[in-house]
């Protein structure tokens, strides 16, 4: 029987492939373990072995061309054999892979099943993107399409939860959504069916059923085939969670609005029920919201969008016991994981030095007396924090079993509280930047991370993390690594006290700060070094300068 061979995912980004090389051509015989291509990603050249046997009847991909993962790449099979039903349904640029490299393979309770190798012409299965790269499973937290409604090849079909935000997910195909396979507030692994997507009134009787196997965790059980195919009238509203009254028009029906525009609403009291949207089908971005007027009706209506909106005070009597479960979000749960690898994994120890801010803070008071210019604390720190780790490189180190890494760049990390949790965007090659330049990638990066429009590529490559509390008056605590750095320095606020200097008792005014190392990367007096030069550079901000 002839299996469907898709573009696999070599590296944990990538996200399409580049056919480099063909080494087997239509007609040749095929072993398990031979190699049928080069295959370039996003990291590197790597070849690709088949894991089935028979003759290689059909290749999707020529050489040179590049394609999404899970995208035809091959077909094998019995030399002869008929595969124009394969060609037909499978040649979609999202088909469902039929086996998956060996790679890829998890252990089969969590692995979804997969669709059956033959789909109806023109139908696409479309599964849980990996939108991130420490994604391992995403929420559905609000689709934008319906069963029934038409998709166009870039319609937003959903916002996807993932670790570390939520993101507009966009369709690569169009046709009529026939099937959804994760509901609302739902959580799937990565590569579980999403939805199917096809010429309408197509019967996918089967497909469904067939790759939700192993797939959804939660998600309540798809209504039949025959029901999901009709138009959406035929969808029941009275399923849905009621929405915020925010994002509910007055007569009932939903209102489409990015995940930005709906914060944004939020924060400035606007009804999105009196907001004209300008995005595809009349969602509201978010520049309406910003420049949005109140009509003179409208504080009537504010009144009530505010007292509907305000979240219920519950009354507990006195002596009562009472509890509230809250659900983990996607990205609490990974806080969770990975903070628990770091402190079990790395032998965590803490160095701690007081810092006099005087000159630090004459320092800053003229630097922002220059226009347009704005700079904190916590970005001349960041900033000595550079300079320092470019001449103590172990400290900008990672732990790898058969060596340590240097890195001989510099990536900041900054830690960012957001409303569910903690995020780290990462100024890239921080050394080379500017205060002012600092100042402004913070407040840049900051600012999207509570609204949850970081990428995931500005989330990555760290080297070091700085993580400040000073801002709630925390005058010293400790950080629990972010692997896989060795190191994290945690800024504690700013105290006015009695200080010595030249033998005198003066006001003076000081800072603390804490160093978690890694030791298996880092030794005592490393660390005690960096602090040192660390400390040297903030007393004396001119030096940053030079």
């Amino acid at each position: 029987m002839a299996t469907i061979i898709t573009m696999p995912r070599l590296s944990d980004t990538m996200t399409e492939g580049t056919v480099a090389t063909w080494l087997k051509k239509v007609g040749d015989k095929v072993s398990e373990g031979d190699i049928l291509a080069e295959i370039e990603t996003d990291k590197a050249t790597m070849e690709f072995e088949s894991f089935n046997e028979g003759t290689l009847l059909h290749i999707g991909i020529p050489e040179g061309e590049t394609a999404p993962i899970d995208s035809l790449l091959a077909i094998i099979g019995n030399e002869g054999e008929d595969i124009s039903a394969l060609l037909a349904g499978g040649a979609s640029t999202e088909a469902a892979p039929a086996a998956a490299p060996q790679e890829e393979a998890k252990p089969a309770e969590n692995k979804p099943a997969a669709a059956p190798a033959s789909l109806p012409a023109g139908v696409v299965v479309v599964t849980m993107p990996r939108l991130s790269d420490t994604m391992t499973e995403g929420t559905v937290a609000t689709w934008l399409k319906k069963v029934g409604d038409k998709v166009s090849e870039g319609d937003i079909l959903a916002e996807i939860e993932t670790d570390k935000a939520t993101m507009e997910f966009e369709s690569f195909n169009e046709g009529t959504l026939l099937h959804i396979g994760i509901e609302e507030g739902n959580t799937a692994p990565i590569d579980s069916l999403l939805a199917i997507i096809g010429p309408e009134g197509t019967d996918i009787s089967g497909i469904a059923e067939g790759f939700t196997a192993g797939g959804a965790t939660t998600a309540a059980a798809p209504a039949s085939p025959a029901t999901e195919a009709k138009p959406a009238a035929a969808a029941a509203p009275a399923e849905k969670v009621q929405e915020p009254a925010a994002t509910v028009a007055t007569d009932g029906g939903r209102i489409f609005a990015s995940p930005l525009a709906k914060k944004i609403a939020s924060d400035k009291g606007v009804n999105l029920a009196q907001v004209k949207g300008s995005g595809e089908n009349g969602r509201i971005v978010k520049s309406d919201v910003e420049n949005f007027t109140p009509a003179a009706s409208a504080p009537k209506a504010s009144a009530k969008s505010e007292s509907t909106a305000a979240p219920a005070q519950v009354y507990v009597p006195a002596g009562e016991v009472s509890t509230e479960e809250i659900k983990n979000s996607q990205m609490r749960k990974i806080i969770a994981k990975r903070l628990s690898e770091s402190l079990f994994t790395a032998p965590h120890y803490n160095l701690v030095i007081e810092v006099a801010m005087d000159e630090a803070m004459k320092s800053r008071a003229t630097i922002n007396t220059v226009p347009d210019t704005k700079v904190s604390f916590n970005d001349m720190v960041i900033k000595a924090c550079a300079l320092a780790l470019k001449k103590h490189p172990k400290i900008n180190s990672q732990w790898k079993e058969d060596a340590i890494i240097i890195n001989h760049h510099v990536n900041i990390g900054v830690a960012v509280a957001v409303e569910d949790g903690l995020v780290v965007p990462v100024l890239k090659f921080t050394d080379g930047m500017s205060l002012s330049q600092i100042g402004a990638s913070v407040r840049d990066l900051a600012g999207r991370a509570k609204n949850k429009k970081l990428g995931p590529a500005e989330m990555e490559g760290s080297t070091f993390t700085v993580s400040n509390l000073g801002m709630f008056g925390i005058t010293e605590f400790n950080s629990i690594i972010n692997q896989p750095n060795s190191a994290i320095l945690s800024v504690g606020a700013i105290v006015e006290k009695p200080v010595v200097k030249d033998g005198q008792i003066v006001v003076g005014n000081t800072m603390m700060l804490s160093l978690a190392c890694d030791h298996r990367t880092i030794d005592g007096a490393t660390g005690a070094q960096f602090l040192q030069t660390l400390k040297q550079y903030i007393e004396n901000p001119v030096t940053m300068l030079a």
